[in-house]
């Protein structure tokens, strides 16, 4: 009865569920990478202003990999790019993309890789979530030539661009 009903609740305890507690992990991440360094400006390497070659570690299946093609063309055709395909989504694409990084970063100089990007296209928070993976992280700032990531629209943020040397659309 609206004017004299009353509702209360008794709460013993409350916990994050879904997003929340997935949200609630990657900020205590962010976190320890900070911790570690890994954020810093000044640990962050200068890209090169005139690269003969990218490597891309991306999947090849994806408009990502168009993007990328398309957007060298234009803007600097004499940069050579070396694509080496990785699933970009799922389970199995974190691993994949931190053993892709790993692997153009030990053969950067055999095929004189100037400067890696990671990259994928837009999607959803699931659909990009692989992108904050602490090994994914790990590779790119060990990496030897300076990492630029590009992950999903504008609007996201992974941690995989937050450690990267530089963030790209």
């Amino acid at each position: 009865y609206t004017p004299g009903g009353r509702v209360s609740f008794v709460v013993e305890k409350i916990e994050p569920v879904g997003e929340g507690a997935r949200e609630q992990a990657l900020r205590r991440l962010i976190e320890e990478v900070r911790a570690l360094g890994w954020l810093d400006p000044a640990r962050k390497r200068v890209l090169p202003a005139m690269p003969r070659r990218l490597g891309v570690v991306t999947s090849i299946q994806g408009a990502a990999w168009q993007d990328v093609i398309a957007t060298a063309r234009k803007r600097c055709p004499g940069v050579s790019l070396l694509v080496l395909d990785v699933r970009v989504q799922g389970e199995a694409a974190a691993g994949e993309v931190a053993a892709g990084v790993r692997y153009m970063g030990t053969h950067a100089g055999s095929p004189g890789i100037d400067a890696l990007l990671v990259t994928r296209g837009g999607g959803s928070a699931e659909d990009l979530w692989a992108f904050n993976d602490r090994e994914i992280a790990r590779a790119i700032v060990e990496c030897p030539v300076p990492v630029v990531a590009a992950i999903g629209h504008e609007t996201d943020t992974s941690l995989a661009e937050l450690v990267a040397d530089e963030r790209a659309a």
